[in-house]
């Protein structure tokens, strides 16, 4: 019994024994698998990794070479295509937008002015000649009688603080001495504000300004014009760089203080009689800057005068300023010479309101009837 006991308590002790080495074998086998699985599983990231990290390279340099292309295709455009297109604008700046007039040719056209005129009137800086006699130092002003007296004498020699230096050849008229506005409205009596009216002469050159006071209109102004284009006759086309003739309005609309050309006002070519003869244009302005390829170009200090009273003048009521453009002073002996003119018949019609207002120094009243015009006695 006891044998028995021994052997059933061996044998139980030999299944335990057994059970225990398998469960540890079990285990290591797992253990192993384990860290075969683990070391696989660093390899597969550590592949895929490298894979990744070859293909995030190429993908660095595809960017890379991109993005040099674009610069380089920057590159050439900006040094082939820049300079090509600097080309045709300045070109196309020289055709249709002339530059200012030199020093020399200001003074070409001051020759030219002073012949039909017999006195001076631009200076090299786009001012006039007589804005140094009246001003030959800073803040240096002198009355009308104290220019008449400092009026030079035949081949004076004038030089500016640019070292700029100009014959005068002849004395110059009193009436084109550059007054300061101010003075001027109070020598003669008037003020800002004060009805005005404007003819302008192409063959002399000249913008007239005469402004009511009290009743009548007196003679305020003449300004010389410092550049027109075209010759003798009205604007007839979009691009004929032709100045206007006729009769003209200027409204409150047509002001432009924002100017390239310093400040301006539009004249408001085409008018009816204009429209009803098939004429185009647009931007016909009297304005700064001395230049022009259609419209009455003045000096920036004319203009800031000029624009001031017209400005001045619609806001203090004043409907709109009559602006009335004539070849030429019209008397009898003037129109015969041109009689067999071919704007003759045009230049008679605007004969009537020269020679209304020469009358009866008032503007008339200019009407367009069936595309015709019709002067009217002056409404004021």
């Amino acid at each position: 019994m006891v044998g028995s006991m021994k052997h059933k308590k061996h044998k139980k002790h030999k299944k335990h024994e057994k059970y225990e080495k398998h469960e540890k074998h079990e285990k290591y086998k797992k253990h192993k698998k384990y860290k075969k699985h683990k070391k696989h599983e660093k390899y597969e990231k550590h592949k895929n990794h490298e894979k990744h990290k070859g293909r995030s390279q190429t993908k660095k340099v595809q960017v890379r070479s991109k993005r040099l292309m674009s610069f380089a295709t920057l590159a050439i455009s900006f040094i082939v295509i820049f300079p090509l297109f600097f080309v045709l604008f300045l070109f196309g700046y020289s055709v249709y937008n002339p530059s200012k007039p030199s020093v020399s040719q200001q003074a070409h056209i001051l020759d030219k002015y002073n012949e039909k005129n017999h006195s001076i009137s631009p200076s090299p800086e786009g001012n006039r000649i007589q804005n140094m006699i009246l001003s030959p130092e800073k803040n240096t002003t002198l009355s009308l009688e104290e220019n008449r007296t400092l009026l030079p004498e035949k081949n004076t020699t004038l030089s500016s603080s640019k070292n700029t230096h100009i014959t005068v050849k002849k004395k110059i008229d009193p009436k084109y001495i550059h007054i300061p506005l101010k003075k001027h409205l109070k020598a003669m009596g008037g003020k800002k504000g004060n009805p005005i009216y404007i003819r302008i002469f192409k063959s002399e050159a000249v913008l007239e300004i005469w402004m009511k006071v009290k009743d009548d209109y007196v003679h305020f102004e003449d300004y010389p014009i410092c550049a027109y284009s075209g010759d003798l006759g009205p604007k007839i086309k979009e691009g004929d760089r032709q100045s206007p003739e006729g009769f003209y309005r200027v409204y409150k609309n047509n002001l432009n203080p924002y100017s390239r050309y310093h400040l301006s006002f539009n004249l408001g070519y085409p008018n009816p009689y204009d429209r009803a003869r098939h004429r185009t244009g647009s931007y016909l302005m009297v304005h700064g800057d001395c230049r022009s390829v259609g419209c009455y170009a003045m000096t920036d200090t004319q203009i800031e005068d000029i624009y001031g009273l017209v400005k001045a003048a619609l806001k203090a009521g004043q409907n709109y300023v009559p602006v009335h453009i004539f070849p030429f002073r019209m008397n009898d002996e003037t129109m015969a010479k041109y009689s067999n003119h071919t704007w003759y018949d045009f230049w008679v019609k605007l004969k009537e309101g020269y020679d209304y207002f020469e009358a009866e120094r008032r503007p008339p009243y200019v009407d367009i009837d069936n595309g015709d015009y019709v002067v009217l006695e002056a409404k004021e």
